[in-house]
């Protein structure tokens, strides 16, 4: 009787065993879409074994747990590649709306190292007012050509003052957009923080069995990275919890993350990205990666430069044309503009108008000095050496303005690519060992069913043995 109620005994366990088997090949099979799920698999120990008169027993096998197949390193080689793609994303984003804001089209599909530049925007609008000053020398009593070189003008006024604009208000956006992604972040610390005290309450007795919540965590910090360039490291103190971190501008761990605690918040100044610890010291910090690094290369780089460069070609258009419409200082000036932001201030002198328009200083009818000796700005070439804000000609100076925009929007395009292959084949390698595979979890589904099919059989077959011994019993 010993006998067939010890085969009993195990037979149950290696059912209950098989069952989590099969529980868990279906949950794999379930989560094959899942881009946050990594794939588990049931750990099967002997229960051990006992000395009976009969000689060493089993006792049976069991599930004793359920393990996340994950790789720690490939985790974390993700979450980088993520948050570099992440930033330069941003920085392209940002791209394209300076280039929308500068209203040049820019072929960038010719050449990388020369992009081709078609008039429009400032480039036309520059060339148009140099053609009307040139036709208002050639005929400077017609009202006609007046007229036309101050609507013209007052187009090139408005073309520097709007695309400055634009910019700004990019810088703005990107401002707004930063605090937001900070806001974000704060919460998505919080989150990790939780994740890490209910994985470890769990898991005091079990280490590795919050296999659910790891996904989440993990989920979470790669959030993290694609939003700050977080990194991760094993808690001192608990392996199963995790620290986050960013790096300060000497290159520092900066701790964001301990444990459970959130031990920094993040914060934006509108000048730099801070952590801000529970004594309320604020540390400057220096991302990484992640998608506020981008927005932060590309407000403080690409579209400033843009903006400064804007406002040295309309201060040194402004200065240049005054010098020669009012050759003695006496006169009014052509243009008017704050030295401090001349693209967002340059405009038409109110004196201006087709009535008012003076092609000489006094000179006889017909005398065209001033308006010819504004034509030939056209071609003057300037010099900073010199003193000049600028170098080249007006036209050579914007053109090489746009053409290297284009080339660092074309760099960041290309870096862009490259990184997003890399993260491909981070990707790749880290489905590779956690993804579910349809076809092994198939297999292993059938082998877990035709186990716990067995198991039931032995049960039904001692069950028949004790019936006929039971019954014999009685009859006898």
């Amino acid at each position: 009787m010993s006998g067939l109620f010890s085969s009993l005994s195990q037979s149950v366990l290696a059912l209950n065993a098989q069952s989590r088997g099969v529980e868990t090949a279906g949950r794999n099979l379930a989560n094959v879409n899942n881009p946050d799920y990594s794939r588990q698999r049931v750990l099967f120990a002997n229960r051990g074994s006992v000395l009976t008169h009969d000689g060493v027993e089993s006792i049976g096998i069991e599930a004793k747990n359920i393990q996340q197949v994950r790789d720690n390193l490939l985790d974390r080689q993700l979450a980088r590649e993520l948050g570099l793609t992440a930033a330069l994303e941003a920085e392209d984003s940002a791209n394209s709306r300076a280039q929308a804001a500068l209203g040049e089209s820019i072929d960038r599909t010719a050449s990388t190292d020369a992009p081709e530049v078609s008039a429009q925007g400032i480039a036309a609008a520059l060339g148009d007012f140099f053609n009307a000053f040139q036709a208002f020398a050639a005929r400077p009593t017609d009202l006609g050509e007046k007229q036309n070189l101050v609507q013209r003008a007052d187009i090139l006024a408005q073309r520097f003052n709007l695309t400055d604009a634009r910019l700004a208000q990019i810088q703005t956006d990107l401002d707004v957009q930063i605090q937001a992604g900070a806001e974000d972040v704060n919460n998505l610390l919080a989150n990790v923080a939780a994740l890490n005290g209910q994985i470890g309450q769990l898991e005091v007795n079990a280490p590795g069995a919050a296999v659910d919540l790891r996904d989440q965590r993990q989920s979470r910090i790669e959030e993290l990275a694609k939003s700050i360039g977080a990194e991760t490291r094993a808690n001192a103190n608990n392996a199963s919890q995790v620290d986050v971190f960013v790096r300060d501008s000497n290159g520092a761990p900066v701790v964001l993350v301990s444990a459970a605690s959130v031990a920094a918040s993040v914060a934006f100044d509108q000048v730099h990205m801070t952590a801000t610890t529970p004594l309320g010291v604020p540390i400057n910090l220096n991302l990484t990666g992640g998608s506020i690094k981008g927005d932060l290369t590309a407000r403080d780089g690409l579209v400033s430069t843009l903006r400064q460069r804007l406002s040295d070609f309309a201060g040194q258009l402004a200065s240049s044309v005054n010098s020669a419409y009012n050759p003695t200082g006496t006169g009014g000036n052509f243009f008017t503009v704050d030295p401090a932001k001349p693209a967002a201030t340059i405009t038409l002198a109110t004196s201006i108008n087709p009535t008012a328009l003076q092609a000489s200083a006094g000179g006889a009818a017909g005398d065209n000095t001033i308006a010819a000796n504004i034509v030939n700005l056209a071609t003057q070439r300037f010099s900073v050496a010199a003193g000049d804000k600028i170098n080249g000609t007006f036209s050579q100076y914007y053109s090489g303005v746009v053409s290297e925009f284009g080339r660092t929007v074309a760099g960041t395009e290309g870096r862009l690519e490259d990184q997003k292959n890399i993260e491909t084949l981070v990707k790749q390698q880290r489905q590779s060992v956690s993804g579910v595979s349809m076809d092994e979890e198939m297999a292993d589904l059938l082998k877990f069913q035709r186990a716990f099919q067995a198991s039931s059989k032995v049960i039904s077959i001692i069950d028949g043995l004790l019936d006929t011994v039971v019954n014999g019993l009685v009859r006898g």
